[in-house]
């Protein structure tokens, strides 16, 4: 495919690496040739890296097939997962599951990225709802600014959501970002 043709979310493969499009912006600086420059992240290390490329240049888009799976559990041996298709148990290593840990809950429904029959990522929904374990009461008249607090979700990632947020509550939480929305 042509450089002109990717958009955000296209995987495509460089340098024996496999890469997301997180950004692009399509520049024409002064009476000089257009070019698109892309902001690639690295779907094994996360690493994100900047590239330029001209409208013509062939890129290596990458075939990836989908396949829904529902989580079980984590254990010593990694995230243990259940095909939603073939019914088997994948094993994925912490490098795969990467920052997805922080949102995925037990029996929720993910998509897994394959490539040559491998899983090489998790796609996770824009949005979930997680419960609240832990939250430290807000103080009235601490709200100098933006009045934010630490609080600590069921999976166990912490975040910094507003004051009236208590135990118990649900909320939800942007999978991009890692920040709070709002109630659920």
């Amino acid at each position: 495919m042509r450089a002109s043709g990717m958009r955000k979310g296209t995987v495509i493969e460089e340098k024996g690496d496999l890469y997301i499009v997180v950004d692009m912006d399509h520049r024409t600086p002064g009476n000089y040739r257009a070019c698109y420059q892309i902001y690639l992240k690295n779907l094994k290390d996360g690493r994100v890296i900047k590239q330029r490329y001209n409208p013509d240049d062939e890129v290596n888009e990458a075939r990836l097939d989908a396949h829904s799976a529902q989580y079980l559990y984590h254990d010593a041996s990694g995230y243990n997962f259940m095909s939603l298709e073939t019914y088997e148990t994948l094993v994925l290593s912490e490098e795969i599951v990467g920052d997805a840990k922080n949102y995925i809950k037990e029996n929720a429904e993910v998509k897994f990225l394959y490539y040559n029959n491998k899983p090489i990522s998790l796609e996770l929904p824009p949005r979930v709802d997680l419960k609240v374990i832990e939250a430290p009461v807000g103080l009235r008249g601490d709200t100098e600014g933006t009045a934010r607090k630490q609080i600590t979700l069921e999976t166990g990632y912490k975040l910094n959501a507003p004051l009236f947020i208590k135990e118990g509550d649900v909320i939800t939480v942007d999978t991009a970002t890692g920040e709070y929305v709002g109630r659920a």
